[in-house]
C-alpha cells in the first residue's frame, strides 16, 4: 500500500493506535480517550503527511460496534472526520478490526477512505516487513472466545443478527452482553504472553521483521531474535501509542511531556527497538 519512494525522499511516520474503546466506561471519558486521540494525531499530522506516513489503528476503536445498510452508530464523529481528512490528504489509514468491533461493512472505506481488515495485514511498512493484527485469533487464553470467534466473525451469524433485531435494540444488546464479559480493560498477563510467545514464532518463522499486535492491553517494545513485537497498548485508559520513523519501532506516551512518568517497564520490555533491518 506505500507509493514507490525514491532516496530524496523524507523519512516516513508511521503511527499504531490500538484498543480505544470508545464507548466504554462513561460518556466523560471516551469524550477524553477521542479528544485525546484526536489531539494526538493532529499533533503528527503535518510530518505524517510530509513524509508520506501511514496510520495504523490495530483494533477495539469502539468498544462496540454495530455497522447496518443504511446505519451506524452515532458518535466519534471527530475522530471519523479527522481520518477522513487524512485519507483525503493521501495518507493510508488501515482498521484492523478486534474483537469487540468486528461488524463492519462499507461505511468506514466508503464515506471514511478507511481500509478496513477482518484478520491480518502482512505487507511492507516504509522497507520494513511487517505482521499486523488485532491478536485476538492468536491467544489460546480465553478458551470460550476461541470457540465462539468463528461464529461471532460469520457473515452469515452477522446479517442473521441485523436481520433479527432493529438498530437500537441490536445495539443495545451487544454493549449489554460487550459489558457483562469484559473484564473492564485489567491485563490478563496469561494474554499477554500468550501474544508476546505469538509474536515471537511470528519473528522466527517468517521474514517479518515487526509484529504489531492489540488485544492485550500490555504495552510493550521488545526487541526479538528476527525483530521487534510491537504492542501500542490500551489507549483508553493508558494513552500510549506506537511509532515506525527511521526504521525504528517505539512506543510512548501522549501527551509526550509525561513519558518521563511512566512506571519502570516489566522485564524484557522496552519503550524503543534497534532499527529494524
Amino acid at each position: 500500500m506505500n507509493r514507490p519512494r525514491s532516496p530524496d525522499d523524507p523519512i516516513p511516520l508511521t503511527l499504531f493506535l490500538s484498543d480505544l474503546h470508545l464507548g466504554r466506561g462513561s460518556a466523560a471519558e471516551s469524550a477524553a480517550a477521542e479528544r485525546d486521540a484526536v489531539a494526538l494525531l493532529r499533533a503528527h499530522e503535518a510530518e505524517v503527511v510530509a513524509t508520506g506516513g501511514a496510520l495504523y489503528l490495530v483494533g477495539d476503536v469502539f468498544d462496540a460496534f454495530m455497522e447496518y445498510r443504511h446505519l451506524v452508530p452515532k458518535g466519534f464523529v471527530r475522530l471519523q472526520g479527522l481520518l477522513a481528512a487524512w485519507t483525503d490528504r493521501g495518507v493510508p489509514v488501515t482498521y484492523l478490526a478486534g474483537n469487540r468491533d468486528p461488524w463492519h461493512l462499507d461505511y468506514f472505506e466508503r464515506e471514511l477512505g478507511v481500509r478496513v481488515v477482518q484478520e491480518a495485514v502482512e505487507e511492507e511498512v516504509e522497507g520494513v516487513r511487517a505482521y499486523i493484527a488485532h491478536g485476538d485469533a492468536l491467544t489460546a487464553a480465553e478458551p470460550l472466545y476461541t470457540r465462539l470467534r468463528p461464529l461471532l466473525r460469520s457473515p452469515f451469524m452477522a446479517r442473521l443478527y441485523r436481520m433479527s433485531l432493529p438498530g437500537d435494540a441490536a445495539f443495545a444488546f451487544a454493549r449489554r452482553v460487550g459489558r457483562t464479559v469484559s473484564s473492564g480493560g485489567a491485563v490478563n498477563p496469561a494474554v499477554a504472553d500468550d501474544l508476546r510467545a505469538h509474536a515471537a514464532r511470528i519473528l522466527s518463522e517468517t521474514d517479518a521483521g515487526l509484529v504489531v499486535l492489540g488485544h492485550g492491553h500490555r504495552a510493550e517494545c521488545t526487541p526479538m531474535p528476527g525483530g521487534t513485537y510491537l504492542n501500542p497498548g490500551y489507549w483508553f485508559a493508558d494513552r500510549r501509542y506506537g511509532r515506525l520513523d527511521a526504521g525504528v519501532p517505539t512506543l510512548r506516551r501522549w501527551p509526550e511531556a509525561v513519558a518521563e512518568a511512566e512506571p519502570p517497564a516489566p522485564p524484557g520490555v522496552h519503550d524503543a527497538a534497534p532499527p529494524l533491518r
